[in-house]
């Protein structure tokens, strides 16, 4: 049965399954009819045009001028080299945006990317086949490889790499292999038509699937953001998405749910300290000067805050500090009136 409302339904339900550490199924629920597909389509766009990966860019091997050239002592030549070089997946290390790998391998070898690992870069899929090289041969070579999002010709790399020494490559930073969803029905409040969104992510490894999706999500609401100079609505989900993470801490709760001694509770109500929050802004310098509060009464409430994941002046309030002081100011003004 549907009712007349004034909103669309805000899905509250959202769950991960880690299927493998490339694939994940990520879900949400509940959305109103037609929702689902509006916000899963261009999510699994930018899952393929904005996640970052890293890619090889430009190549520069001893001894070859062009890519259509070939190199003596080594099995392939230099155009299927580059077709193998494409196919391993790069992570740098170290943050790194870009870095020059230098290389050299002496013969007789069979070169796998395992062989490419270092203190620079690590190669994720380490089995995949490079060269092979005799006896009597060596191959050196540099490779530049960045981090980047998309595709890119080799045409535009050409444009910013001045070294006419190295051979430019197309460069396919996606680490996505597949991004799929799925829309079910499913019931909510009696109402069989609400849906369901099931992604199902798989990466080659740069990236873990959870971390590409909140990649697309960013950039998702990156792109929005241009309309909060024309609205509001950016401030005033970013305060309501505050608020409600404050609820879920418990932050608004009264220290009565903290299930004190007598003597520590008395000391806080003669404070005027009435929410946990209150005592997650306070410093535990701030909280050992309050008026006959004992070190065991300190003590004991630096425990139970801890318990709960919310030590006296947690870092976890540093960006929703002043919602949670108005939050409670607005509490305790609504109370005394």
């Amino acid at each position: 049965m549907r009712y007349i409302t004034t909103s669309a339904y805000t899905p509250t339900e959202f769950s991960v399954e880690n299927v493998s550490e490339t694939t994940a199924k990520i879900s949400a629920w509940p959305f109103e009819i037609g929702y689902g597909i509006t916000l899963a389509h261009p999510l699994r766009r930018l899952l393929y045009s904005s996640t970052v990966g890293f890619a090889p860019t430009a190549l520069h091997i001893e001894g070859v001028s062009h890519e259509f050239d070939s190199m003596r002592g080594m099995l392939e030549d230099v155009a299927l080299f580059i077709i193998n070089l494409k196919k391993l997946r790069f992570k740098l290390k170290n943050e790194s945006e870009k870095e020059i790998l230098e290389f050299h391998f002496k013969g007789p070898k069979e070169i796998y990317g395992k062989d490419l690992n270092n203190d620079q870069v690590e190669v994720v899929n380490s089995d995949s086949y490079l060269a092979t090289i005799n006896e009597d041969a060596e191959l050196k070579f540099s490779l530049i490889v960045e981090k980047g999002i998309g595709y890119v010709p080799s045409e535009e790399i050409r444009n910013v790499i001045t070294d006419t020494n190295y051979i430019t490559l197309d460069a396919f930073f996606t680490p996505i292999r597949e991004a799929v969803y799925d829309i079910e029905k499913v019931l909510f409040e009696d109402n069989p038509d609400y849906e369901k969104v099931v992604f199902t992510i798989t990466t080659d490894g740069q990236i873990s699937p959870n971390k590409a999706f909140e990649n697309a999500l960013e950039a998702m609401y990156k792109q929005l953001s241009v309309f909060d100079k024309i609205t509001n609505i950016g401030a005033v989900i970013k305060n309501q998405n505050a608020v409600n993470e404050i609820e879920n801490m418990k932050l608004l709760q009264n220290i009565t749910d903290l299930n004190l001694s007598a003597r520590s509770f008395n000391c806080l109500e003669k404070a005027g300290i009435t929410y946990i929050g209150e005592l997650a802004l306070m410093s535990v310098n701030e909280l050992s000067s309050l008026k006959n509060l004992g070190k065991k009464s300190l003590d004991e409430i630096k425990n139970i805050m801890e318990s709960i994941g919310l030590p006296v002046g947690t870092s976890k309030l540093s960006d929703n500090k002043e919602v949670l002081k108005k939050k409670i100011a607005e509490l305790k003004a609504k109370h005394e009136g």
